[in-house]
């Protein structure tokens, strides 16, 4: 018999003891045999019941967590894996551009085209770089890694990604499933924030005194403080659509309270642009 079956069986049976207990000790009562050696032993299986109760309602808490770490690890395993061969062709690639450079003197006679022709490859290279960073291959915690792999492929073309790394160790006491959301929510308003023309988004990951410190910064324009205020009120959107928004984060914000973190947020002036930053402390 499975585990599962076996704690379906047992909340029937501690309900069904617990009607048959009921029943005993009200048809005791109205018949006035009940006394207090009878009440004492009600009252002793009434407890054994409901602990039994709270002792399920917390083993099966624990599960549903373990559930869904398993799954979030599983999802996001993946995309590191990809990442990791991602990189590896990349690898490939840029030894056979060097070796394309490092030789093209063999077919260009002058200084001067050569120089040229040089700088043009080495730009058409960087404009067709790859959008993820190696250092998130180093960091400790690897499904953080994956998560934020896959939302950077995902990204639209036009939004340019810049990625810091300044701590490896990445310590909190918050679940996998917590910061899969908390960060989600924050990477995805910088993305949903971003077009054409204010296309970048900054990531910052650090760590210190185990926690976790996670930054991110996207170009604004026209944008108030007393706006920035109001981001974390609970349906409050600056989006079109107005259905089923509101809640990001604002429920954010409460899931990083609830494990001992913080977001806040501030309004930055930068190399002439407007930048909004948001900084999750768990």
């Amino acid at each position: 018999m499975n585990e599962k079956r076996w704690r379906f069986l047992y909340r029937i049976f501690c309900v069904i003891a617990l009607l048959a207990a009921v029943y005993l000790l009200a048809d005791l009562y109205l018949s006035n045999t009940l006394d207090f050696k009878v009440a004492l032993l009600f009252g002793i299986i009434f407890s054994v019941i409901i602990l039994g109760f709270l002792d399920w309602g917390q083993s099966y808490a624990a599960m549903k967590k373990q559930e869904r770490e398993l799954k979030i690890y599983k999802y996001y395993i993946r995309p590191l894996e990809e990442m990791i061969k991602d990189i590896r062709a990349r690898q490939h690639e840029f030894d056979n551009h060097m070796n394309a450079i490092l030789n093209m003197h063999v077919t260009i006679d002058t200084y001067d085209e050569l120089v040229k022709a040089q700088s043009a490859y080495g730009k058409s290279i960087y404009d067709d770089k790859v959008r993820s960073d190696p250092a998130l291959l180093r960091i400790s915690d690897k499904i953080l890694a994956g998560f934020l792999y896959s939302k950077i492929i995902s990204a639209p073309s036009y939004i340019n990604i810049d990625i810091q790394v300044l701590n490896n160790e990445i310590v909190t006491t918050a679940s996998e499933h917590c910061l899969v959301e908390i960060i989600g929510t924050l990477t995805d308003n910088a993305f949903e924030a971003a077009s054409p023309g204010l296309g970048d988004v900054g990531i910052v990951l650090d760590a210190k005194d185990d926690k976790l410190i996670f930054m991110i910064k996207n170009q604004v324009n026209g944008l108030k403080m007393s706006d920035i205020e109001r981001f974390f009120e609970k349906g409050y959107t600056t989006k079109n659509n107005r259905e089923g928004r509101g809640l990001g984060l604002y429920q954010a914000r409460r899931i990083a309270k609830e494990n001992g973190g913080e977001i806040t947020v501030e309004l930055l002036s930068e190399n002439k642009s407007q930048k909004i930053c948001f900084r999750l402390e768990i």
